[in-house]
């Protein structure tokens, strides 16, 4: 079982139970999946590592990462399609499991008794397989297109460590969140998403920009960036962008209170939570909890609510 969770860590680092704090053990990583070594490269200080703008070396890195350090060793996903930072979204997972700890004593509840929804898993299936992986919750991934529900559905089938903990299901009321997947004798310990926070496509393709110029030490790229991590449409943005959704997801979840422990949800953006607190305030929510995390420079915040007297399994 994890150890008891930490309050405090160094600014700008992983999460302290995250395996990936240090730096990757690229030999080790190519024995696990040896199309990696192709995509590497040697840095100013002579350490190995990759081009983080390569779409296809940051696709081999993450098959490397899930294939040695949780063995799911067949993971892919089709050409466009988001390409999620594994570190980072192991990040979101720990803190999850210091919320339900701290109401366990400090022992962080472990096994397929913990129930778990993801909002919204796309194709890559990324939360189910670290989480499943990391402390044994059982998850539902929840998710409106079709051609991600089919291919994080072969995720699952093709490793059999999956196979009893995650179960993927289809959305099929475009404006829900909750409903059509929450069935009223479910029971969750936790709900999590990662929302699109671009309010257009426009905004998503500028982001990205961004983020090779970033990766390229802040040389323009010759060409106008590809969305190098992928993304569809409603991975991405969604009218009104992040405080549209959520605040969507806040008033649905007032339906489920007594479903859930806790609902949870990524927000991108600090001034967004300002908004999403008075939402959470006019819907009665009992608990808030804002986690902040970080990587490197980038600062994300975790968004936690709950509602009083929630009888949910844990």
């Amino acid at each position: 079982m994890p150890s008891p969770p930490k309050k405090t860590k160094p600014k700008g680092s992983l999460h302290p139970r995250n395996p990936h704090r240090g730096r990757y053990d690229f030999p080790a990583l190519c024995k696990a999946c040896p199309t990696l070594q192709g995509f590497l490269k040697s840095n100013p200080a002579g350490d190995q590592t990759i081009d983080f703008s390569d779409e296809k070396a940051v696709l081999s890195l993450n098959q490397a990462l899930l294939a040695h350090t949780y063995q799911v060793k067949h993971w892919t996903i089709p050409e466009g399609y988001l390409c999620p930072p594994i570190p980072g979204r192991a990040d979101y997972i720990h803190y999850l499991a210091d919320l339900l700890a701290d109401s366990h004593q400090g022992q962080t509840p472990t096994g397929k008794e913990v129930r778990v929804l993801d909002i919204g898993t796309g194709a890559n299936c990324i939360y189910p397989i670290l989480g499943s992986r990391s402390y044994g919750w059982k998850f539902v991934a929840s998710e409106i297109d079709p051609i991600s529900v089919k291919t994080a559905r072969l995720i699952v089938k093709s490793n059999a460590c999956l196979g009893k903990l995650v179960r993927v299901v289809q959305q099929k009321q475009p404006s829900a969140i909750f409903k059509g997947i929450l069935r009223s004798e479910d029971r969750y310990a936790l709900t999590m998403c990662n929302p699109p926070f671009h309010a257009s496509m426009e905004a998503a393709l500028a982001g990205n920009q961004r983020k090779v110029t970033n990766l390229n030490k802040g040389r323009a790229a010759k060409e106008p960036a590809k969305l190098n991590f992928g993304g569809q449409n409603a991975e991405l943005w969604c009218p009104g962008g992040e405080v549209s959704f959520v605040s969507r997801m806040i008033q649905e979840s007032v339906e489920f209170a007594q479903q859930v422990r806790w609902f949870t949800c990524l927000i991108s953006k600090q001034e967004n939570l300002r908004p999403l607190k008075k939402r959470l305030a006019h819907c009665g929510a009992q608990q808030v909890q804002i986690i902040q995390m970080s990587q490197g420079q980038k600062i994300s915040r975790l968004l936690a609510w709950s509602f009083a007297n929630i009888g949910a399994a844990q």
